[in-house]
């Protein structure tokens, strides 16, 4: 699973998700990427069921990059317990992702290959994709 090296004194606020991504919106590394087309928290077992998907349909050929990483706690406090007292323990890491963000890339594997990889990590994921190429 994916998280922060250090993690201690790490209780964000929620804060906003708005706008569209400047940064991270167009594929540097593969040939083939895999764009969010709206907002969201992808928690860090959801990037990683989504590499998985990928890199098995792959066979484990060609080269995947993550280009999102979970650095902001989600906090919750536990069942059954009364207002007040603190803010509550993190209990999972999530990447924010914007509008236009490339989440995945691929390369080094047939066209028709690539592309059923993303659309099976696209599954996996909670936020609308498309699937956009280097040559676009």
């Amino acid at each position: 699973m994916l998280l922060p090296k250090k993690t201690k004194y790490r209780k964000q606020q929620k804060g906003r998700i708005k706008g569209v991504a400047t940064k991270g919106n167009e594929i540097s590394f593969g040939e083939y990427g895999l764009q969010s087309l709206e907002p969201g928290k992808i928690n860090n077992r959801q990037i990683e069921a989504a590499r998985v998907a990928m890199t098995r349909h792959a066979k484990r050929g060609g080269k995947v990059w993550i280009r999102i990483f979970p650095h902001k706690p989600l906090t919750k406090k536990p069942l059954e317990t009364r207002m007040g007292k603190g803010k509550g323990a993190p209990e999972e890491w999530v990447a924010i992702v914007q509008r236009g963000t490339i989440m995945y890339e691929i390369a080094g594997v047939p066209k028709d290959v690539a592309l059923e990889a993303l659309r099976l990590a696209a599954h996996k994921l909670p936020v609308k994709t498309k699937i956009v190429s280097s040559e676009d």
